[in-house]
């Protein structure tokens, strides 16, 4: 990698004390395009508390400095929320042997430089560290034409074919959560991605 960052990996409760720090990145990143997420930042406390409590749960933070610019988190589906599990109970897969890895965050700044493969090649080697063959990952789906899209928009597919991943057009979520600019929240569909 170009940059000069610092990598910190925390494990199980080892990121209590950071939650404050991840969860203003999460905010700050997922304002923009795909996700346009008005998060606040009760829902965002209690959303990586997940990652607090849950057995095998794993954090890699990327610092410049004393700044954090990214993260990349995973945990074992079994101990995903009941949302995430559910597609794949559905179709029959047993969820003790997969890994779900919940997000990569990135300052705009950052991106570009080899972080993004970082966090895949971390999360693979926890989630074959704690016996999971299958990883996963879900991605909110949106048109093409979306009038928020900027014209400088690069989906990530080709990105994630190259590591290996397949979209699971079966694999499905829905979340609600309030974008920028709406009054309500509204209902989102998310596509699993999947490798092994």
């Amino acid at each position: 990698m170009a940059m000069d960052l610092r990598f910190e990996e925390c494990r199980d409760g080892g990121i209590v004390a950071r939650i404050p720090e991840l969860g203003r990145l999460r905010i700050a990143v997922f304002r923009e395009y795909p996700y346009l997420y008005d998060g606040g930042w009760e829902a965002e406390m209690k959303y990586l508390r997940t990652y607090a409590m849950a057995a095998g749960s794993y954090v890699c933070l990327v610092w410049d400095g004393g700044e954090l610019v990214g993260a990349s988190t995973c945990v074992p589906m079994a101990e995903a929320g009941e949302a995430f599990r559910k597609p794949f109970a559905t179709a029959g897969m047993d969820v003790a042997r997969i890994c779900y890895f919940g997000e990569s965050v990135l300052l705009p700044a950052y991106r570009g430089h080899g972080v993004g493969r970082e966090f895949f090649r971390r999360r693979e080697a926890e989630a074959a560290r704690l016996g999971l063959p299958v990883t996963t990952f879900c991605a909110v789906d949106r048109p093409a034409d979306h009038p928020a899209r900027p014209e400088n928009h690069r989906p990530l597919d080709a990105f994630w074919e190259s590591l290996g991943y397949v979209r699971q057009h079966a694999l499905r979520a829905v979340f609600p959560w309030k974008e920028t600019g709406a009054d309500d929240e509204s209902d989102h569909t998310l596509t699993f991605w999947t490798k092994g």
